[in-house]
């Protein structure tokens, strides 16, 4: 698309799950900068609404649902390719996730993508680097309701990105039950927040930092109840003498209600000890003498990843580009294969009701259809699902990293039952179609000849496909003729019907 299209003038809209607080952001270009024009925030608790059985309790679904309705009359002027709808760790653990998304996505009208830590990770960085001014290296630390993300990185570039379980509901819940505060629970959680950072202590103390930035509604309270008791840094930074002197007033007291303190709002009090416990936390495992506050956050960086997308800046192709060459994959094929199912699906898109979404999964797939021969040559179909399922992939959500192993997945041999009943319930008809596209694709090229193929023209309607060669090829290539034959038995076993026939050249 041109820089100069209707991205760069029209409304950028993304949502936010958040586990405490759910987010929404509007914002339109302006000279070419990113420009707020609505933003809405509601305490949701959404972690705080998980049972025993990690499920998302009627009540938390009706809470989160009722904000989403409200959201939803803010939304009625943005395009839907200019929206994005996240989910973070509190969808991430649910496990009637799927379940809840469905209510949402009908309310917003649009798919909600449950992100990986650290792709939030990388989001919250996005949208913190775009607020600082300055060179250097930086360490972000953002405290959610149910994780705190940690990022190294320099200028918009993130270096190191991780997600720990650890966030103000979470440990509001575990550690100060019913709202009591003694100083056993205010230590036990402190020493838990350090236990948890220890993990990536050498790491990022290896990669070094010069300064460090925090950002959430958690540590903006903080930096206001500093400012408003005058225990902040001159410059405003948050100190770690504030957070102790802070941690002494709210230790005088016994209960969450008893909560006092200038600058804080009534809807932070209950989580503020947790909130506290886990920066204390960072403070001491880190070393950190000082942190300056940003109003980057989540939202900020899905609109300026979003807005990448737009400008040919896809982190995507980036992630796919990276898991190639880790897994040696071979580009030149991959990319024939890529462009064959491309040039297939722009000939069946309308008649199959397929979008530009669709198109992009199908030519990732497509890319990565090989990635599991780096591990065996033996059912590598289900090795490339395994990698394309589990890796950190930045800039997609696990929605669509699922989606991406399936096809994977089911791009050769047999279509198993239990397969093909994971693909439906997934995808329904869309990710079906498309894992036909990319087995036709893959068999057109199972020579591996570098010489391109002849023009082959599809026609498709529903649950058939028609392939038309010109006269004589299939004929003087035997091979093929025989692989779409046996792909026209496996295309049955999924109740889709194959056909080649040729055309006169």
């Amino acid at each position: 698309m041109p820089r100069s299209s209707e991205h760069e003038t029209g409304l950028l809209a993304a949502v936010d799950l958040g586990s405490n607080s759910f987010h929404l952001a509007v914002a339109r270009m302006d000279h070419g900068q990113l420009r707020l024009v609505t933003a809405l925030s509601e305490k949701v608790q959404l972690a705080a609404g998980l049972d025993d059985r990690n499920r998302l309790t009627d009540e938390a679904q009706e809470r989160a649902l009722g904000c989403l309705s409200r959201f939803a009359e803010h939304l009625q002027g943005v395009a839907p390719q200019h929206l994005r709808v996240v989910g973070t760790n509190a969808l991430r653990v649910a496990r009637n996730a799927r379940a809840f998304a469905s209510r949402a996505e009908q309310i917003l009208d649009h798919p909600l993508e449950i992100i990986a830590g650290r792709e939030e990770a990388r989001l919250i960085y996005v949208g913190v680097s775009q607020t600082l001014a300055g060179q250097g290296r930086r360490l972000v630390v953002d405290i959610g309701g149910g994780s705190t993300e940690f990022i190294i990185g320099e200028s918009h570039e993130p270096l190191a990105t991780e997600s720990l379980h650890m966030g103000c509901v979470t440990y509001a819940l575990r550690h100060f039950p019913d709202g009591t505060l003694s100083p056993k629970a205010m230590e036990r959680a402190i020493t838990a927040a350090r236990q948890e950072i220890l993990g990536i202590k050498a790491q990022y103390q290896d990669l070094g930092w010069s300064t460090a930035v925090g950002s959430s509604g958690t540590i903006k309270a903080v930096q206001q109840v500093q400012q408003q008791l005058g225990l902040a840094a001159p410059d405003e930074r948050i100190t770690r003498n504030g957070l102790q002197e802070i941690q002494r007033q709210l230790l005088k007291l016994s209960h969450v209600s008893e909560i006092d303190m200038p600058g804080l709002k009534d809807d932070r009090k209950a989580i503020l000890p947790a909130g506290l416990a886990i920066l204390l936390g960072v403070f001491e495992e880190l070393g950190l003498e000082t942190m300056e506050y940003s109003d980057g956050a989540l939202r900020e960086g899905v609109l300026f990843d979003m807005l990448g997308r737009f400008r040919h800046e896809d982190i995507r192709d980036h992630s796919m580009q990276a898991l190639l060459s880790r897994y040696n994959v071979d580009k030149a094929q991959a990319g024939r294969v890529a462009d064959t199912a491309m040039a297939l699906f722009l000939q069946a898109a309308e008649r199959l009701v397929l979008n530009e979404q669709d198109g992009e999964l199908l030519r990732w797939a497509a890319l990565g259809h090989e990635t599991g021969a780096a591990i065996s040559h033996s059912s590598f179909h289900r090795h490339g699902a395994y990698i394309l399922r589990h890796s950190d992939m930045p800039g997609f959500s696990r929605q669509v990293q699922e989606s991406l192993a399936l096809l994977v997945g089911a791009h050769r041999r047999k279509i198993k039952p239990e397969l093909y009943n994971e693909i439906m319930e997934t995808g329904g008809l869309t990710l079906l179609r498309l894992c036909a596209l990319l087995r036709l694709a893959v068999r057109l090229h199972h020579s591996r000849s570098r010489e391109p193929l002849p023009e082959i023209r599809l026609v498709a309607d529903d649950m058939r496909f028609e392939l038309y060669f010109p006269t004589g090829w299939l004929a003087a290539h035997p091979l093929t003729r025989e692989d779409l034959a046996g792909e026209a038995d496996v295309f049955a076993t999924v109740g889709l019907k194959l056909h080649c026939g040729e055309y006169s050249a």
